[in-house]
């Protein structure tokens, strides 16, 4: 086939016959896809290496990443363990050490799994007594896809255990073995795309074949369920979950290993859309957070001997602020809850009496504060738009946090730019807010270069954090924008069912009413204003674009779900029906069909310049997505501005190595700029 050749296959859906003529790039292992990729990427590196200050762009990014970088520390008896990438590693290293001021020893060093550095440590998961690990990595590059090893913690070796075709699993150790999550082995060359089914809960002994290991669950009457197995920490209580697509909410089973009970029995046997979320156990009572009769959720106490949903008790009550977290360690209890966006943590013990607020330097993100119970402190990172990663220490029984560590980003200064938290009315009169960052002193004269991102869907909040490769636009004088849209979690349920199925419209609204603030409050132009989103963003960039592409100047849909008839057909797409609906029911597909990225382009409209994102390893949104859309969208508009496709290799739905993040860093600010007219004022590649 030649580039973006049409074929006439059509669909039918209800009597509505839909064409769908690049129907063969879905195909990802055809001879006739690959020429096309390499055609695309072709075309578009050319069009990136015109650009005359890529190269110093690049090299910016790269300087603003090369610093140490560590993660909040964790414990194990004695030992503690952290990750550290020392500047510009593809992955980061996991070190071990005797006490926090010991000397750190090297563990695992993931940027030896491959030879470009490609393979991630996906999870290290430690058993109750410390005596193993499990080590989990990605089996192809940026896939979903993981395998298992086990490490002998006193030899630090693997033991020769090799688990595959994991994907989607929780870790539960008990004694000598764990449970975990997997599906039967693909067929060849369907991995990346055909959907999965079937998932079952295994029980692994350490030093067994995979072939050996135990069936513990399943579900065949539910092939498209997901299912994990947690242990809580004194090894009595297995605690089973299961997930369907189609409803946002689980069940809940358990069965008493300090009984040997070889059945799991119901805690909440039916699958809704309510949600609940094993915190720990407390003796024979276990504390779950859920959103039942409480859409932002609240902790409740179950005593197993009254598991009926009307016999549970409060421990801590639903609040004006969503509950976002619950972490147990030291015999107390961290509930982190959510105030316009902005982390408030505080501590309780376990039957909900109140000890302590933690105090945060900023508006921001504060996550981590997990441990066990013999724990005598804890650590957190806290982040915000303009303040790197700084992990602190909370001492339980002091009730005071001190600073570990600090991230010194080279020729960075918070100081010298404005993080603000704004609210604008939405279409129909909703307040949103959205977060911008800029450097202090600019002016709003409606020049100023502008990137509005946005995500808005599955309940997920976008946090106010940090991120070095943005410093690069914000130091030329850009602005970022981050605005926490409907569908989102940032004001609970309630705020996500706003902006799901049938109302996913006002997503889009929202994301509108964003850009014309923007506008209307002088801090950008249409001719200035970028707009970006990955996964579920990239599918709000798409329909926000066809429906207002004279807003925007530069489009920049990143992996994104943009063929809203057909995504429930490949990989784990299933699973997002809950969230966006299906095509297979009339009146969705009709709702669905009005919005859907790939279907709403229209001829005779000017588009933004589009750079198009995505990578051939993705399993999660498969990248026929994008290429179906970036097809349609030359075909149908023409290539000026330009419209052009970047597909990484060796990649997944997020950068599967440090450079190749960098590397998209770099194109991408480099596209803007120079779709927008404008040359940064660089190299300032150096470190100061």
């Amino acid at each position: 086939m030649t580039l973006n050749e049409k074929t006439d296959h059509v669909d039918d859906y209800f009597g509505t016959r839909i064409a769908d003529p690049y129907r063969w790039l879905e195909d990802d292992q055809s001879a006739e896809t690959r020429a096309w990729v390499e055609v695309q990427n072709r075309a578009t590196f050319a069009h990136l290496d015109r650009i005359p200050f890529r190269a110093a762009v690049r090299a910016r990014v790269s300087a603003l990443a090369d610093y140490p970088k560590y993660s909040a520390p964790f414990r194990k008896g004695t030992k503690v363990f952290f990750f550290l990438n020392d500047g510009l590693q593809n992955q980061s290293v996991l070190y071990v050490q005797d006490g926090i001021d010991g000397r750190p020893e090297l563990l695992l060093d993931p940027n030896t799994f491959a030879s470009d550095g490609t393979v991630a440590l996906a999870s290290f998961t430690l058993s109750h007594d410390g005596r193993y690990a499990a080590c989990e990595t990605s089996a192809i590059p940026g896939s979903d896809w993981h395998q298992m090893q086990v490490m002998d913690m006193a030899t630090r070796r693997l033991v020769g255990d090799v688990l595959r075709w994991v994907r989607f699993s929780s870790i539960g150790w008990r004694g000598d073995g764990f449970y975990y999550s997997r599906y039967p082995e693909p067929a060849p060359g369907s991995e990346l795309t055909a959907p999965v089914a079937h998932q079952k809960v295994f029980f692994h002994r350490i030093g067994t074949a995979q072939s050996e290991d135990a069936l513990v669950f399943e579900s065949p009457a539910h092939p498209a369920r997901f299912h994990g197995v947690q242990v809580t920490e004194d090894e009595r209580f297995a605690i089973l979950s299961s997930w369907e697509p189609g409803r946002r909410g689980n069940d809940l089973w358990l069965r008493d290993e300090s009984r040997n009970e070889t059945a799991f029995r119901p805690i909440v046997a039916d699958i809704g859309d309510d949600s609940f979320e094993l915190v720990d156990n407390v003796g024979d009572q276990l504390l779950v957070l859920t959103n039942r009769d409480a859409p932002n959720r609240r902790l409740m106490r179950v005593d197993l001997a009254k598991p009926a949903f009307a016999d549970w008790t409060v421990v801590l009550a639903e609040r004006a602020e969503p509950l976002e977290r619950v972490t147990s360690a030291g015999g107390r209890l961290f509930a982190g809850y959510l105030k316009d966006v902005a982390s408030q943590v505080e501590v309780f013990d376990v039957d909900g009496v109140w000890h302590d607020r933690i105090a945060l330097p900023a508006p921001g993100d504060a996550i981590g504060f997990a441990g066990e119970r013999g724990d005598a402190d804890v650590f957190y990172v806290f982040t915000s738009m303009n303040q790197p990663p700084t992990i602190f220490r909370y001492d339980i029984g002091a009730r005071a946090s001190t600073v570990f560590r600090t991230s010194d980003v080279p020729g960075f200064d918070a100081a010298a730019y404005d993080s603000r938290l704004v609210f604008f009315e939405s279409r129909d009169g909703t307040r949103v807010p959205m977060f911008v960052v800029h450097k202090k002193g600019l002016r709003l004269d409606g020049r100023n270069p502008t990137i509005l991102y946005g995500y808005g869907g599955f309940n997920i909040t976008v946090h106010a954090a940090f991120n070095p490769q943005r410093v690069a636009w914000l130091e030329q004088g850009g602005v970022f924008a981050l605005a926490n849209l409907r569908g989102g979690g940032e004001y609970g349920e309630s705020w996500h069912a706003a902006g799901m199925r049938l109302a996913k419209q006002n997503v889009f609204d929202d994301c509108i009413a964003a850009a014309e603030y923007l506008i209307a409050e002088g801090y950008t132009a249409p001719d200035r204003l970028a707009l970006q989103g990955r996964s579920n963003g990239g599918l709000l960039v798409g329909a926000v674009v066809n429906q207002r592409p004279e807003l925007f100047a530069v489009a920049l849909p990143g992996v994104g779900v943009m063929d809203m008839l057909r995504f429930h057909k490949f990989s784990v797409g299933a699973a997002w029906t809950a969230e966006f609906g299906s095509s297979d029911d009339e009146t969705q597909f009709t709702y669905l069909l009005g919005y859907s990225p790939l279907h709403n382009i229209k001829a005779g409209l000017t588009y933004p310049a589009t750079l198009v994102t995505t990578s051939d390893h993705d399993d999660r949104v498969v990248p026929a997505h994008s290429f179906k859309y970036i097809a349609t969208l030359q075909e149908t508009t023409g290539g000026d501005p330009p419209k052009l496709i970047r597909i990484e290799t060796r990649s997944g739905h997020a950068a599967s190595n440090l450079n190749k993040g960098l590397d998209e860093a770099a194109d991408v600010y480099s596209f803007v700029w120079a779709s927008m007219g404008l040359v940064p004022t660089l190299p300032l590649s150096r470190r100061s």
